[in-house]
C-alpha cells in the first residue's frame, strides 16, 4: 500500500516536470478565474450566493483550483486524461458548434415555458461570473467524481477493463446534474411534464458530451464546451430574454 502511494506520488512529480506547458495553461486559466472572482466580490449583488450559499466565493474557487490541480495531476500521471493539448483545437471548434446548438435549443424551450426572470445572472456581471462558476463546476462535478469512480473501480476489480470502467463512470456522473435540476422543477409545480423530461435529457446530454470531450480531448476542451453553452444560454440570451419575455 505504502509502495503504491509512493509510486503514484513519484509519477505525479514526473508528469509535472514533463508536462509543464499543460500546467502553465491550467494555472493561466486559474489566474483569470481568480481575478474574475475578486472583481465580482466588489459587486453590489452577491452573485455567487445562489450557488454557494454562505460559502466565501474566493475560498471556494481557490479550493477548486487546488483540488483540480491535484486530481488532474493524478489523472495525467496515470496517462488517463490530459489537461491541455494544442493539437485538439479543430476538435474543440467542432464540439463548440454542438454546444451552441444545445444553447439555441434551450432558448427555444424557454420561449415556450418561460423560466423565471432570475434564471440567469445579469449582464455585465455574467461575463465574469459564468467563466468562474463553470470552472468550479467542472472540478466539483466532473473531475472529482470521475477520478474517484475510476480509481475505486480500478482498484477493487480483479481484472479491470479501463474502457468499460470509464464508460460506466461517464454515465453515472452524467445523470447526477439532471436529477438535481428535474427534482427542483417538479417541486416547483410550475412546469409541464414534457418540459421537465426534456430539461433532464438536455442537461444529461451536456454532461455526457462534456465527459466524452474530456475522454477524447482534454480538460480545457471540456471546460470550453460549457463556456460556449453558457455564452448562448446564460450570457447572451440571459440579457435578451428580460426584454423579450418579461
Amino acid at each position: 500500500m505504502v509502495d503504491s502511494i509512493s509510486s503514484t506520488i513519484e509519477k505525479v512529480f514526473e508528469s509535472f516536470s514533463a508536462e509543464r506547458f499543460q500546467y502553465l495553461v491550467y494555472f493561466g486559466v486559474s489566474l483569470v478565474i481568480i481575478c474574475f472572482t475578486i472583481i465580482l466580490s466588489f459587486s453590489e449583488r452577491p452573485v455567487f450566493e445562489r450557488f454557494l450559499g454562505s460559502i466565501d466565493p474566493l475560498a471556494a474557487i481557490l479550493a477548486s483550483i487546488v483540488v483540480g490541480f491535484i486530481l488532474l495531476s493524478f489523472l495525467l500521471s496515470k496517462k488517463w486524461f490530459v489537461i491541455f493539448d494544442i493539437g485538439n483545437f479543430l476538435g474543440l471548434i467542432r464540439f463548440s458548434g454542438l454546444a451552441a446548438l444545445l444553447g439555441v435549443i434551450m432558448i427555444i424551450i424557454d420561449t415556450r415555458i418561460i423560466f423565471p426572470a432570475d434564471t440567469n445572472i445579469l449582464f455585465p456581471q455574467s461575463l465574469l461570473f459564468y467563466p468562474a462558476i463553470a470552472f468550479f463546476v467542472e472540478i466539483l462535478f466532473h473531475v472529482f467524481p470521475l477520478t474517484v469512480l475510476i480509481t475505486i473501480m480500478n482498484s477493487i476489480l480483479k481484472k479491470p477493463n479501463f474502457n468499460a470502467i470509464l464508460w460506466i463512470s461517464i454515465f453515472i456522473i452524467s445523470i447526477a446534474e439532471p436529477i438535481y435540476h428535474t427534482l427542483d422543477m417538479v417541486s416547483s409545480k410550475s412546469f409541464p411534464f414534457w418540459a421537465v423530461a426534456y430539461v433532464g435529457l438536455h442537461i444529461f446530454l451536456i454532461n455526457f458530451f462534456q465527459l466524452l470531450i474530456f475522454k477524447k480531448y482534454d480538460f480545457i476542451a471540456m471546460y470550453s464546451f460549457r463556456l460556449v453553452y453558457y455564452l448562448f444560454w446564460h450570457i447572451g440570451w440571459g440579457y435578451i430574454r428580460l426584454f423579450w419575455l418579461f
